[in-house]
């Protein structure tokens, strides 16, 4: 099996409603996004996923997310737009675009800084 990763960036603010500390209050990150694919084979050239394609679609994913107040978006699961949902909320959206019968979004990686993170992957 072979394994392609890649990280990008967005800056974003949230709040966590019913949590009790200093997260119920709106704040911001600056969250990395690692995102791992999966193939079992190389394509003709020895590629599994082109990373320039892989940017390209996260990018897209990411353009949602970038610059807001991720409370606001009806596009991230309820109750809290927590690290978890967000790398659910990606998980999503960029296997839809770039899963095929070669290659399968692995894992998606969310870190609100860098000692904190939450991953999303399916079985």
């Amino acid at each position: 099996m072979f394994e392609v990763d890649i990280r990008r960036d967005f800056s974003a603010a949230h709040r966590l409603k019913g949590y009790k500390g200093n997260c119920a209050s709106l704040h911001g990150h600056n969250w990395s996004v690692t995102v791992t694919v999966k193939s079992e084979k190389l394509d003709k050239i020895g590629i599994a996923v082109d990373f320039r394609k892989l940017k390209t679609e996260l990018d897209a994913v990411l353009e949602k997310l970038d610059h807001s107040n991720l409370n606001d978006l009806n596009i991230i699961c309820s109750p809290n737009p927590t690290s978890e949902c967000i790398a659910k909320f990606i998980y999503d959206r960029l296997s839809a675009k770039i899963n095929d019968s070669r290659v399968k979004v692995a894992k998606v990686r969310v870190s609100e800084s860098k000692d904190t993170g939450a991953s999303y992957y399916e079985t």
